[in-house]
């Protein structure tokens, strides 16, 4: 799962996200879902989360359980 869809993230998910300052060089942050901040059902770059610890970026990769 990639994380472009907003129906396979739900708040407690642990996944791996790129932070905007991250983005150059691709680097990824692991954390649990707090808020999805997406809108739109889809997104080519990943859906915008904001982790439990507060740092926000965009889901590339969902951890499975």
């Amino acid at each position: 799962m990639s994380g472009k869809k907003r129906a396979e993230i739900k708040p407690g998910l642990r996944v791996k996200i790129v932070l905007k300052q991250d983005q150059r060089t691709g680097k990824l942050t692991e954390g649990v879902v707090k808020d999805i901040l997406t809108n739109s059902p889809d997104h080519p770059h990943g859906i915008k989360v904001r982790l439990q610890d507060g740092q926000v970026g965009r889901v590339k990769e969902i951890i499975p359980e």
